[in-house]
């Protein structure tokens, strides 16, 4: 009888073929990894992969739970980060990663945009919700979009009656990265006003809000933990969130929808996923350690301190939350033509 092994390395000349013999061999890795996953994993450093560049909110709470989680699975879990194109550049790292459980992804909600506008201009090289497996909401963090104090406008309206009053006057819009939820809401905002803006897309939150600090963009945003304690230093103003509710750390701020913008609310949140094949004794470790992780009470009070809640959900909740971002959005996408 041929083993895996053997029908991989035989010669492959259809795209048919490899990719059977691609899923064959994930298949017989994951069956080996499962014999011994219960008692040897992890047997050696674990890797989460930040797809952003560091200091912001995706990339603040992968390193919060880093050290627990090391103390609870008994090994090093360290942080890699690697920004580009929206984060994707990242997440096709991780899919197309082993599936042993030492390749983690830390996404947010920018993932299922930027994987929409990818598959929509066909850049796309793997699938979204196929080749990567959910494992845990880590945290969820409210978005914000945010202005310079020097832009006269305290709040999302006020900033669309300026764009109007000044059709001349060229603003520029920052966002994450291309297919970022702020470049998403950024095209949708001009479709909702009719106003004109220049978009300028950054590898992460860190370096949109050092260019925002700046005066150099005029309107941005990411996930609140990342400009929160700007905004209350008034460095920053905060336009609106884009939650359903208020955040309790920004109790004066509207969301969208109360100033009138509707379709486009949803909350934010960081979690994990691993590669598709990896066995379900791995992820229900990794989810353990993170919901251990995120229980610590030092942890909390960093979290809130943050303006992020605590979650550490099961590994269908995250399931079932990307899937209904992936349908919330997808039409929206296809109209706004992102590119």
């Amino acid at each position: 009888m041929r083993t895996v092994a053997s029908v991989v390395n035989r010669s492959v000349t259809s795209p048919a073929r490899r990719r059977w013999a691609k899923l064959l061999l994930a298949a017989g890795l994951a069956s080996s990894l499962g014999v011994a996953s219960a008692a040897d994993w992890p047997a050696r450093p674990v890797k989460i992969v930040v797809p952003f560049a560091a200091g912001g909110t995706t990339d603040l709470i992968a390193r919060l739970i880093a050290t627990p989680m090391s103390q609870q699975l008994g090994q090093a879990v360290v942080v890699e980060n690697r920004p580009g194109v929206g984060g994707l550049l990242g997440a096709d790292a991780v899919a197309k990663a082993a599936p042993d459980g030492y390749t983690l992804l830390m996404a947010n909600i920018s993932y299922p945009l930027a994987a929409l506008v990818a598959q929509g201009a066909k850049r796309l090289n793997f699938d979204p919700l196929a080749d990567l497996r959910s494992v845990s909401v880590v945290a969820n963090v409210p978005l914000v979009i945010t202005s310079t104090p020097s832009v006269p406008a305290r709040n999302l309206r006020e900033f669309a009656d300026l764009l109007k009053q000044n059709p001349a006057t060229h603003y520029a819009y920052g966002s994450t990265g291309p297919g970022s939820y702020i470049h998403v809401f950024g095209v949708w905002f001009q479709e909702q006003t009719g106003a004109a803006m220049t978009h300028v897309p950054f590898k992460g939150a860190a370096p949109l809000k050092s260019e925002m600090l700046a005066g150099r963009i005029q309107m941005g945003g990411d996930q609140l933990s990342s400009s929160l304690s700007d905004i209350r230093a008034g460095s920053l103003t905060a336009l609106a969130v884009t939650s359903p509710q208020r955040s309790p750390s920004l109790p004066d701020v509207p969301t969208a929808s109360e100033l009138g913008f509707t379709g486009i609310d949803t909350e934010g949140w960081n979690g994990l996923l691993v590669p598709a094949q990896t066995p379900d004794a791995v992820v229900a470790r990794i989810r353990e350690a993170v919901a251990s992780a995120v229980q610590q009470p030092a942890i909390r009070q960093r979290l809130a301190e943050l303006g992020a809640e605590p979650s550490g959900s099961s590994p269908d909740q995250m399931s079932a939350l990307l899937k209904g971002q992936f349908a919330q959005f997808g039409p929206m996408v296809s109209r706004l033509q992102l590119e």
